[in-house]
C-alpha cells in the first residue's frame, strides 16, 4: 500500500493523497501542461477537452469533458488517486461532488506568487520537487528581470477583453491584471472584480490601449475593425491569451513574450482603420 500524505491546497483545505499519486486527472489546461513538464506522462490518466498542450496528450489522453462541464461519472470510473482543480476555472458544485469521492487539490491563483506556490506544491505532491523548483525558479527570475527592464517605461491605460456579446474585460483581482502590470500596462478596470461586463462608451475618455485575447473568446482582426469604428483614438491589438492567463509552466515563456509585446507597442505605428 502506498503511503498517504496530507497537504494543504490553496483554499486552505487539508487533502490526504497517496504518495506519490499514480492516477492523476487534471481539470485545468495550464496545470495539465505543468504536469507534462514535470515528467508525469504515465501518471496523468485524464484531462479536459481544453487541455491542448502538449498536443500528444490532447490527442491520446482520456478527455473527461470541459473545465465547467465535467463528466463526473467518467472521472470516478477512472479511479483517480488525485484530481487537480482550480477555484475559478472549474465550477464549485462539480468540484465539491468530486471531493466526496476522491482526493481533490484545488489551486486559487490571483498573482504570480500564487502561481509559483502552486507549481512548487504540485511538485511536492507528485514527487517532482526538484523539477518543480527549477521551473518556479526560472519563472521567478524571468519576471524579476522583466520588471527591472520595463520599470522606466510609461504606463499605458489598458483594457483587456476576454469576451464579446457582451463585452467583458479582466478586472483587478485576476491573474491577467498581474500580467498586465508586469509589462507596465495599467488596467483601467483595476477597481472592478473578476470579469465585468462593460459598455464601450466607458473607454472613450480613459483608455489608450485595448487588448483582444485569443481566449476564451477567439478575437480576430475583424474585431479590431469593429472596435476601431467605435473607439477611433484607441490602439487595439490581438494578444496570445495563454501568455497572459496560463499560470503553469507556460510562464517560463511568458516574460519574454510580454517584453517583446511591450517593445512592439513602442516600435510599430498605431493602426487606424
Amino acid at each position: 500500500m502506498p503511503a498517504t500524505n496530507t497537504y494543504n491546497d490553496q483554499l486552505g483545505r487539508e487533502v490526504s493523497i497517496a504518495y506519490p499519486p499514480r492516477r492523476i486527472i487534471s481539470l485545468v489546461p495550464s496545470q495539465t501542461e505543468l504536469l507534462y513538464d514535470l515528467g508525469l506522462d504515465e501518471e496523468v490518466i485524464g484531462i479536459t477537452k481544453f487541455c491542448i498542450h502538449p498536443e500528444a496528450w490532447f490527442r491520446h489522453k482520456t478527455r473527461i469533458g470541459g473545465t465547467k462541464q465535467l463528466h463526473l461519472e467518467e472521472i470516478l470510473a477512472l479511479q483517480p488517486d488525485l484530481v487537480i482543480a482550480n477555484k475559478e476555472e472549474n465550477t464549485a458544485e462539480q468540484v465539491q461532488f468530486l471531493m466526496q469521492h476522491v482526493p481533490v487539490w484545488v489551486s486559487d491563483i490571483q498573482c504570480l506568487e500564487d502561481a509559483l506556490d502552486m507549481i512548487r506544491s504540485i511538485g511536492n505532491i507528485t514527487g517532482k520537487i526538484e523539477r518543480a523548483a527549477e521551473i518556479a525558479g526560472n519563472i521567478d527570475l524571468s519576471f524579476r528581470q522583466l520588471a527591472t527592464t520595463l520599470q522606466a517605461r510609461p504606463p499605458l491605460h489598458t483594457a483587456y477583453f476576454i469576451w464579446r456579446e457582451p463585452w467583458m474585460v479582466a478586472g483587478g483581482d485576476t491573474f491577467i491584471h498581474t500580467m498586465l502590470a508586469y509589462c507596465r500596462l495599467e488596467n483601467v478596470f483595476a477597481g472592478t472584480a473578476r470579469y465585468p461586463t462593460i459598455d464601450l462608451d466607458q473607454l472613450k475618455s480613459n483608455c489608450q490601449l485595448i487588448l483582444l485575447s485569443s481566449e476564451p473568446y477567439p478575437f480576430k482582426e475583424k474585431h479590431i475593425r469593429e472596435l476601431q469604428d467605435v473607439l477611433p483614438g484607441v490602439r487595439i491589438e490581438l494578444v496570445d491569451g495563454e501568455m497572459f492567463s496560463w499560470y503553469g509552466s507556460r510562464l517560463e515563456k511568458a516574460a519574454v513574450y510580454l517584453h517583446e509585446f511591450r517593445q512592439k507597442l513602442e516600435e510599430l505605428p498605431h493602426r487606424v482603420s
